[in-house]
């Protein structure tokens, strides 16, 4: 039995096999999308501010796109065994992939607002999201500064 329960752990080889074609499929999607935004900018000549807000979104879905891949190497570390990765990758405790992942989260959500602040259709759920954004940017920033501190 203990066996099969050691041997288990490369089950989640499934999950870091389907989180990087996930990723990959999201970076494609933003190249995809770059190119789109490129045309755009260049047959219009600068004139139309509509590709300044599909710029934005571009960082969104490489932001998204991270947060996979971070994902995929951060549970491959944890279960299967070190890889070559730069250092503020390495991933040594489910904290680390947390944190790193609650960072990124955090960022997503300040574009996400960024792309809601310049569409500025009504100023109070402007205000009301902001405050939301900010509420759960805080929450996230204070788990990774707290949550660790009993490891």
């Amino acid at each position: 039995m203990r066996t099969i329960v050691e041997k288990s752990k490369y089950l989640i080889l499934i999950a870091v096999a389907s989180t990087l074609v996930a990723a990959a499929a999201a970076f494609l999607w933003g190249g995809i999308k770059t190119v789109k935004v490129l045309i755009s900018i260049v047959t219009g000549f600068g004139t139309d501010a509509t590709p300044a807000i599909a710029l934005v979104e571009l960082m969104d879905t490489f932001l998204i796109a991270t947060v996979l891949f971070i994902f995929a190497m951060g549970m491959y570390e944890l279960f299967i065994g070190n890889i070559s990765l730069p250092e503020w990758l390495v991933i040594k405790n489910l904290h680390d992939l947390k944190v790193k992942l609650s960072s990124v989260v955090t960022l997503v959500m300040g574009i996400i607002f960024l792309e809601h602040l310049v569409e500025w259709k009504d100023p109070q759920g402007t205000l009301f999201f902001g405050i939301g954004v900010t509420v759960v940017s805080v929450a996230l920033i204070a788990f990774g500064y707290f949550g660790g501190k009993n490891d």
